[in-house]
């Protein structure tokens, strides 16, 4: 018999009461937010209670909200999959302009390397994380790319021509 999205939210809110919040079923995959202070707690509790048994990480990744609050710039996002009962679940950890947030390579070895790249892309700290250093981009970067800190395009370029790209001029 599959998890139900109920039974699930009530027993994560029993155990984590007002730290978790917003529970919604986002296209068909039941998600919920947690405080970044007790993400890794959150993910053990997944993982190991017998009933949950979430104990697949599918996903990590990292997200930049540049028009959000300051505590809500940066989230990193979870995804979980209870091959029992096939139950996916996701779980967002909302962080502020200088992100940090617990290391979860304890409790699953794969997530060494995807944040690793949250890291890299995004300039997420994950405090007690084995070996955090770049994995796709060079060394000597000082920025991280993935971040939405600078224009998309330069305005003042020349050299291209909108209609190669699908774009009109507005008078046009």
């Amino acid at each position: 018999m599959a998890l139900e999205t109920v039974h699930i939210q009530e027993k994560v809110t029993n155990q984590f009461g007002t730290q978790v919040r917003c529970f919604e079923m986002q296209r068909d995959i039941f998600s919920f937010e947690a405080d970044a202070s007790i993400i890794h707690d959150v993910i053990r509790f997944l993982k190991e209670d017998e009933e949950l048994n979430f104990h697949f990480l599918t996903d990590l990744a990292g997200v930049h909200y540049p028009d959000n609050d300051d505590d809500h710039q940066f989230a990193v996002v979870y995804q979980l999959h209870n091959w029992v009962e096939n139950t996916r679940i996701r779980v967002r950890a909302y962080l502020n302009q200088d992100p940090e947030v617990a290391t979860i390579t304890d409790l699953f070895l794969c997530a060494n390397w995807m944040e690793r790249e949250a890291y890299d892309f995004y300039g997420i700290q994950f405090q007690g994380h084995p070996q955090l250093k770049r994995i796709l981009n060079m060394d000597e970067m000082v920025s991280f790319p993935m971040r939405k800190e600078f224009p998309m395009e330069d305005s003042g370029r020349t050299d291209k021509d909108d209609r190669f790209f699908g774009r009109t001029p507005a008078n046009c």
